[in-house]
């Protein structure tokens, strides 16, 4: 797959829909794809080595400031979803991510985006690290 730039492929985060997560009606309540997401960004960062609390014991977060959801049909309770996640924008303070929910017939079951600030943990805006964008460098489509 190619977004833009010389990405060639997403990073994968694979989750089986629980129960828990369900509506009634068997389908993933709307909201529910926000957990995916954090996740599947989660995920991300772990792989590159960047774990979340690492970055926060280093005085760094990530507060999302954005987000979009479209969503085309709906993940089903036990179904194997896959999260397609990249990065879209990594330059100064700002970080942006796009992701696919891709159900387990390969069919692209919702799109989003999240838009970030990198802050201190008084809420200050900093720099996103060098490192940290290096380290996601594989998954950039800036």
């Amino acid at each position: 797959m190619t977004v833009s730039g010389a990405l060639t492929e997403p990073f994968c985060h694979v989750h089986r829909v629980t129960y828990a997560e369900c509506t009634l009606g068997n389908h993933v309540y709307y909201a529910r794809y926000l957990d995916l997401l954090e996740a599947a960004r989660g995920a991300m960062f772990r792989a590159a080595g960047c774990p979340f609390a690492a970055l926060q014991e280093d005085g760094v977060i990530f507060p999302v400031i954005g987000v979009a959801l479209e969503y085309a049909e709906a993940a089903r309770y036990d179904d194997e979803v896959r999260v397609e996640t990249w990065v879209t924008h990594a330059h100064r303070v700002r970080l942006a991510f796009a992701y696919r929910v891709v159900g387990p017939a390969g069919k692209v079951l919702v799109t989003a985006s999240t838009r970030h600030v990198c802050t201190d943990l008084s809420d200050k805006p900093r720099r996103l690290p060098e490192a940290l964008v290096s380290a996601l460098a594989p998954w950039m489509s800036v």
